[in-house]
């Protein structure tokens, strides 16, 4: 591990100045990924700085209805949150689904939101990466990518997405709140906060350098209380996933009346499937529509050698999260 600068601050400007101040700035909050990929050398932030004591970890009701999670909150208190559990049950599902009790412990909201990918040759500091060093290549193109996205990828990189929160939030319409360097503060749908990979695959957030995650806020809508997180995944325990589905329906004397659909485990980012729930609108429920809106989620899908069944994989994921949900259970 390379040496570096350490800063603890107890505020959320404090932490913006810091961060602002140096070029090789990072935060550090539950350090679930951060301190794997400095042990790793894949990053190496001249000056860490340590966010844990600002207060940002509050969870509270948003006036007029809604949820406000403190950037800081760790994901097992969010998780098992009774407004959670109430209103956004697919949040819940989707944390509890991921890594383990320990990590959850641990893990914050905003955190989240940044996971690194796990692709293999991003991992390895003597494999070509152009996440990890722009220009080199990309080693998953033509390599072992079985793990990889089809949704979303360009010519320079094919990584996934790994997260599994940040994919029932981009169901939920999350909006993601920040703090900007020299106090300014706005806020950012989370289907606008990641980018596509394009020329620069390293660049994966429109966040400003010294940006911080102050809170994400959750919509009031009651319907989205008819949700549900499915992960596929190549075991049942601290696993990645191969696929994943975070659905929402609203329906009303038997026609779907609004819908909500992302994927993980197949994309580039948490994807939000708009064409699927376009093909569900004004659908009743069942196995036609749900077929229709998997084939609308996974088109233009991109498979390479290794990561073909990752399509079909998507595609009934997504219609058994539907039918799930349509039933009006999770079991």
């Amino acid at each position: 591990m390379n040496p570096f600068s350490y800063a603890r601050v107890s505020t959320s400007a404090a932490a913006v100045d810091a961060a602002a101040r140096e070029t090789g700035s990072a935060y550090l909050a539950g350090g679930t990924t951060l301190i794997d990929l400095m042990q790793l050398e894949v990053v190496n932030p001249a000056t860490l700085v340590d966010v844990s004591a600002v207060p940002l970890a509050r969870i509270e009701a948003l006036p007029g209805g809604g949820l406000r999670l403190g950037a800081l909150a760790r994901n097992s208190d969010v998780a098992r949150h009774p407004a959670v559990l109430e209103r956004y049950p697919v949040l819940s599902e989707a944390i509890l689904s991921g890594a383990s009790a320990q990590i959850r412990n641990m893990a914050t909201t905003g955190g989240n939101l940044l996971q690194r990918t796990r692709c293999y040759y991003f991992r390895d500091v003597a494999s070509p990466c152009n996440k990890r060093s722009p220009g080199t290549g990309c080693s998953a193109i033509g390599g072992y990518n079985r793990i990889h996205a089809v949704l979303g990828t360009s010519q320079n990189c094919i990584a996934s997405f790994p997260g599994d929160m940040p994919v029932a939030l981009a169901a939920l319409d999350a909006v993601i709140r920040t703090r900007k360097p020299h106090g300014g503060e706005r806020t950012i749908p989370i289907d606008a906060f990641y980018v596509s990979y394009g020329d620069d695959p390293a660049r994966e957030t429109v966040l400003e350098h010294g940006e911080l995650i102050t809170a994400v806020d959750l919509p009031a809508a009651g319907w989205l209380a008819h949700s549900h997180y499915l992960k596929v995944r190549d075991r049942a325990s601290y696993e990645f996933a191969l696929a994943s589905a975070a659905v929402a329906l609203d329906v009303q004397s038997g026609r779907v009346r609004q819908a909500r659909i992302a994927l993980g485990g197949v994309a580039t980012k948490p994807w939000r499937a708009v064409e699927a729930e376009k093909a569900l609108i004004g659908s009743a429920p069942g196995a036609a529509a749900f077929g229709a809106a998997a084939e609308a989620a996974l088109h233009g899908a991109r498979p390479q050698t290794h990561n073909g069944f990752k399509v079909e994989l998507g595609k009934r994921t997504l219609t058994r999260a539907l039918e799930r949900v349509a039933a009006g259970g999770t079991a």
